[in-house]
């Protein structure tokens, strides 16, 4: 179990505090509250709020009338922080430690270049309906911050889609040119059969005179 230090205020309250590696947060708020509720989630409801995760650790502080409440939670938190830094990684979390956007998230998932540790399915509330999203291994997400992946992926996928946009253009303009050639092609078509079926001038007049018989 991680060590605690237990000190008394003037309070008096009853506080023990416990060191979170940086391996654990990597540099994430947004996961250090998530280190939070997974702490809470293993305490009775009645001592969760009076865990607060900090930078840099997590903190119970309780009255001293709770003495025997304070040594179980105490325990409990010792035990829950064994092994933290495998916790796996949220979305959330993901996208806060690497900075990238949800639709960034979703492409780089989607190509492999972010990789799913396995899916958690939870019911979110006020949703009638299951959430299931895909988790991280944290170690992947931390190999990912400290080569700086994420700037070499947007640019790789600016170029991407530079190019796809001179495709369609070149796509576009061979369209544009084949329909322009093929209305010139219809529009002599349309002239000849137009003479074709035009009377001759005095053709009448030329049948009266009897020369064609």
């Amino acid at each position: 179990m991680m060590p605690f230090k237990q000190v008394a205020e003037v309070s008096p309250a009853l506080v023990a505090e416990w060191p979170l590696p940086s391996a654990a947060t990597l540099g994430s708020s947004v996961r250090l509250k998530g280190i939070e509720r997974e702490v809470r989630r293993r305490l009775p409801w009645t001592t969760r709020k009076c865990v607060v995760a900090m930078a840099g650790g997590i903190v119970l502080r309780m009255s001293e009338a709770g003495q025997d409440a304070f040594d179980a939670a105490s325990v409990i938190i010792a035990k829950a922080l064994v092994g933290i830094e495998a916790l796996s990684i949220l979305p959330s979390e993901a996208e806060d430690i690497l900075s990238m956007s949800s639709r960034e998230r979703h492409k780089w998932l989607k190509d492999g270049r972010l990789k799913s540790a396995g899916t958690r399915t939870v019911k979110l509330r006020g949703r009638a309906k299951a959430v299931t999203f895909h988790v991280f291994d944290p170690r992947h997400i931390e190999d990912i911050l400290d080569e700086d992946r994420p700037v070499v992926w947007r640019e790789d996928d600016a170029r991407v889609a530079a190019e796809n946009r001179r495709r369609a253009a070149g796509k576009a303009a061979l369209a544009r040119a084949s329909k322009h050639q093929d209305s010139k092609v219809s529009e002599t078509e349309g002239n000849k059969d137009d003479s074709v079926r035009a009377p001759l001038e005095g053709w009448d007049a030329f049948a009266a005179d009897g020369l064609l018989r």
